[in-house]
This record gives structure tokens, C-alpha cells and sequence, in this order.
């Protein structure tokens, strides 16, 4: 972990849903996460992130699940075919822009060495792009890091902020990175789990808890400098019973979460959310008019890690001299004028 903070620890509470054990995608169980880092300390800040649910297997080679593009510029490798067929075949794998195809490729090596007799795969890579901070022409990333990600994922409290594919990553004018966080909403009086994890890239002005927070009056000097390809992906996993349909009504919420934290949804922003259930085929699907807890259980979890993914990054200089700054948490926490923040 970084040592910063996470929203709670600050006070920062979205919503009144109960939480997850460890308020993180891996509170779903058999879902896990695993990164990989590339930091040099001077012009590379990357990596990989891998979201790998167990519930893949060989006898059970597809989960339910569906993509939303709030807006499509970018690399989504993988997606047509969750359009097409509502099933994800792959763990989902997320990186920098130019890294995407490479960890693709690296992904395939991945689930054949898990199906030796497979002569077709769809593996799943989201991205976003962190050249502001790292030199992406470089492409740094290598089928070990992917494979490192992959087979070191674990059930664990994921690491956030400067870490795995959120490394270079910037924010609404501040250093961000990986971010999650859950909810556990009840059904029909039965609870059900609902995790996201984010990886968060994206223009616009911070926004916490409705109060509007811009880079220029918590760091003095510095300006929102929006980096050409921001973007946003996340993951999210239910282990509700969902069929795909209603899985890209989750999807299109995540999606909507973001305008919660201050996301500026602009032209270049490939903004993505992934939604799949871990649930048994064998249980039937919730009815539509029962979801309400669960749509708000993904706004909610959704919106906690955008600000994780903020809360928990440091301040970064990387390629060109350019500085990321980590929110303050001193300025985060100064009471608003009429509404207190902290």
C-alpha cells in the first residue's frame, strides 16, 4: 500500500450501504487482483492490473457479464464479443494504451497454458492512457508483467493508488491510480456483494461529497493540466444473479458514478465499465423491479473508488519534469463554507 489514506479513513462516506469486509472488489468471492509495477523514478510509471475471477474454469468457461462505453475512444480489446454473446471468457486485464496489445497477446499465452486443447480465446485488456506521466512510445510492458499480474493475484485488500496499471495515471487535475471499493445490498432480504474496481484517468474538477475541489485552490501553483487520452475503466463484479441484459444496466451506472466525483466526460475520454456475476448459472436471475439496491450499491461503490484511487496516490514527476500532485489531505478536510467536507 502507499501509506496514504483511504475515503473512510478520512471521513469521506458515500452513502449509508454497508460495506464489504475489506470495502474492495475481492469482498465477491473467488474474485482477485493482482498488479504489476513499472516505476523508475524518473520516465516510466506503469504497469498492469488484473482482475482474475476463480469461477473460470475448465468445465466453466464463461460468467455473465456485459460492457457499457459512456464514450468509445479507446482500446478495449475484447468487447464485441461480451456485446455479442453477454459472457466474459478471460480475466480482465488493464494497462497503458500502447501496452494494450501486447498484454492481449501475453493474456492469450495466459488461457492457453489454462486450456491446452482451446483454438479460440477473447481475452479481455482495458486501458488508459498515462503518457503524461510515462513514456508510453516506450511499451514497456512484457508478457512476464501480465503473467505476473495474472498468476499473483490474490483475495487480499488490492493495493490502490501509485500502483499496477493506475501508476502514470492522473485525475481531475490530481495524481490518481487504482481504486475499489463494495457494498453489500440486501435483496428480497438476502444480502449480495457488490465490488468495483477503477482505474482513473480522467478530466474534470474533484468533487467530494457534492463540494467541488479544484487542483488550483488545494495546490497553490499548480493548474489542471488534462492530459490528451484520459480515460477511465472499471470493473465491476456481483455475485448476484444477473442475467447480461441487466448486467449492462449495472455497466451504464458505473459509468454515470463518475459524474458524482466531477468527471468532465470529454472528447478524447475512453470511459468503460465491465460488469459480471460470479452468481451460479443454476440460480435464476433477479427480477428487473428488484434491482434498485443493487443500481445503488454500484453507484455507491463506484463513486468510493474513484476517490480511493485519488486518496491513495502520492505525488509523481515523471517524463518531461511533469508533476501529478497527491490530494491534500489537509485542504480535503477544511470545513466548506456552509457544508463541512470532512
Amino acid at each position: 500500500m502507499s501509506g496514504r489514506a483511504r475515503a473512510r479513513e478520512l471521513g469521506v462516506v458515500v452513502g449509508d450501504m454497508p460495506t464489504g469486509p475489506l470495502n474492495a472488489i475481492t469482498d465477491v468471492e473467488g474474485v482477485l487482483v493482482g498488479h504489476a509495477t513499472l516505476d523508475d523514478g524518473a520516465e516510466l510509471h506503469t504497469g498492469v492490473t488484473a482482475i482474475v475471477p476463480r469461477q473460470l474454469t475448465a468445465e466453466r468457461r464463461g460468467l455473465p457479464a456485459a460492457v457499457y462505453a459512456g464514450n468509445g475512444y479507446g482500446k478495449l480489446v475484447g468487447s464485441t464479443q461480451i456485446d455479442e454473446l453477454g459472457v466474459l471468457e478471460s480475466p480482465v486485464v488493464l494497462t497503458a494504451t500502447l501496452s494494450a496489445f501486447r498484454a492481449a497477446d501475453a493474456l492469450v499465452t495466459y488461457l492457453m497454458d489454462g486450456n491446452p486443447e482451446g483454438i479460440s480465446f477473447n481475452p479481455v485488456v482495458g486501458e488508459t492512457n498515462d503518457g503524461f506521466l510515462s513514456d508510453i512510445r516506450r511499451r514497456p510492458i512484457t508478457e512476464r508483467h501480465v503473467l505476473d499480474a495474472l498468476e499473483g493475484a490474490s483475495g487480499g485488500l488490492p493495493a490502490e493508488g501509485c500502483v499496477g496499471a493506475g501508476t502514470g495515471t492522473t485525475a481531475l487535475g490530481f495524481k490518481a491510480g487504482i481504486g475499489t471499493s463494495s457494498r453489500r445490498p440486501v435483496v428480497d432480504g438476502v444480502p449480495v456483494t457488490v465490488g468495483a474496481l477503477v482505474q482513473s484517468n480522467f478530466g474534470g474538477v474533484l468533487t467530494v461529497r457534492g463540494v467541488p475541489m479544484p487542483v488550483e485552490e488545494l495546490v497553490p501553483g499548480a493548474a489542471n493540466e488534462e492530459p490528451v487520452g484520459n480515460s477511465c475503466m472499471i470493473v465491476v463484479a456481483t455475485d448476484a444473479p444477473l442475467d447480461a441484459r441487466q448486467l449492462a444496466r449495472l455497466a451504464r451506472r458505473a459509468i454515470f458514478a463518475m459524474g458524482r466525483v466531477g468527471a468532465s466526460y470529454s472528447h478524447g475520454s475512453g470511459d468503460y465499465a465491465i460488469a459480471f456475476t460470479t452468481a451460479s448459472p443454476q440460480v435464476p436471475a433477479l427480477p428487473d423491479a428488484r434491482l434498485n439496491p443493487v443500481f445503488a450499491a454500484v453507484m455507491d461503490s463506484v463513486e468510493e473508488a474513484l476517490l480511493n484511487s485519488l486518496f491513495a496516490a502520492t505525488t509523481t514527476t515523471g517524463v518531461r519534469g511533469r508533476t501529478s500532485h497527491a490530494v491534500p489531505y489537509d485542504r480535503l478536510l477544511e470545513p466548506a463554507p456552509g457544508e463541512p467536507v470532512g
